[in-house]
């Protein structure tokens, strides 16, 4: 997600006088931008399913050959736009060339900075914005996006303007978390909309590694049932990793035969799905969504900086250590 589109929900958010209930009955949704779930999946007990200790390795992937990065962290370098592939309404794939024999070899988790030279902002200076590639760190050949257009987002209406053979800026990689092969027994993953990319790129680094033994549940809240950004990637993980992963689907605006959660994530859906926080440094739990979501989950960033949890996961007793926001 933009810093832009985040700015500009953060002050929508902060206008509302809406308030998001940790409780189990969530109302009647009409906001879209929360992108959230939950209300109509009972209580359950989250089933604790223990490893054997053993130091975690660095998430440090093995390129399938000598490949090479042409990323710099310091400097913008120039990528040419090589297809544009439509998901939905408002989304789509952007994949751009890189040279034979190199890859993005980024860092899990990291993101990039995107930029183009000709989108000014008020002040005169270039815009760029945070985004985190779908496509594997050890991809030859290519880097890509899935990006949302947002009618106020500048940076998102402009790439979503570009065409074939068309060129963008970026630098990177700019390191998130460094994520480690079991770490944690068990991690869960709430995500929102487009800022599902940096729990997929968690998911498709971990999932495939023949020694993960931790466990993932992804809580993926959206809009409408066409709003689920990479579903066919998920769910062919989902069957692949059956022991491993699994997801739940929530959704603000549900179609007539919808069978999955409904409403906001709550805190009934927390506790039925994610490790109580009792268990200490056995969980984590990353989060990436929109401000309305966020901040009614675990309490916004201080800027660049995590900040304090706050809301449902704090009234659940979740600390600092235990939640990463992206």
């Amino acid at each position: 997600m933009s810093f832009l589109r985040a700015a500009t929900l953060a002050r929508s958010a902060a206008a509302s006088s809406r308030r998001y209930s940790a409780q189990a009955a969530a109302p009647k949704s009409n906001l879209p931008l929360y992108l959230g779930g939950a209300g109509v999946v009972g209580l359950g007990t989250y089933v604790y399913l223990g490893f054997g200790k053993e130091e975690p390795k660095a998430a440090v992937k093995t390129p399938k050959k000598d490949l090479k990065s042409p990323l710099d962290p310091q400097n913008f370098v120039n990528f040419k736009l090589k297809k544009v592939e439509p998901y939905n309404h408002n989304t789509s794939k952007f994949i751009f060339e890189l040279p034979e024999g190199y890859a993005s070899l980024l860092p899990i988790a990291s993101c990039v900075y995107l930029k183009a030279e000709n989108l000014l902002d008020a002040k005169g200076k270039p815009v760029y914005r945070p985004y985190t590639p779908i496509s594997a760190s050890d991809a030859e050949g290519e880097l890509t996006f899935i990006i949302k257009k947002y009618e106020t987002g500048v940076a998102s209406s402009y790439i979503h303007s570009l065409k074939p053979g068309d060129e963008l800026a970026v630098k990177g990689p700019l390191p998130k978390w460094p994520y480690k092969i079991n770490e944690f027994e068990t991690v869960a993953l709430i995500g929102g909309g487009s800022g599902i990319a940096p729990l997929f790129q968690i998911l498709q680094h971990a999932l495939p590694d023949n020694t993960n033994k931790t466990k993932f549940k992804l809580i993926f809240a959206n809009v409408t049932e066409e709003d689920i950004l990479l579903r066919k990637e998920l769910e062919n993980w989902k069957k692949k990793y059956p022991d491993t992963f699994d997801i739940v689907y929530v959704l603000d605006k549900p179609g007539d035969k919808w069978k999955g959660a409904s409403g906001y994530v709550n805190a009934d859906l927390i506790k039925q799905h994610v490790a109580p926080a009792s268990v200490g440094n056995k969980v984590k739990v990353f989060i990436c969504g929109p401000p309305p979501q966020m901040a009614s989950i675990c309490g916004l960033k201080d800027g660049m900086k995590q900040g304090t949890v706050g809301g449902i996961l704090k009234e659940l007793g979740y600390t600092e250590d235990q939640v990463f926001k992206f």
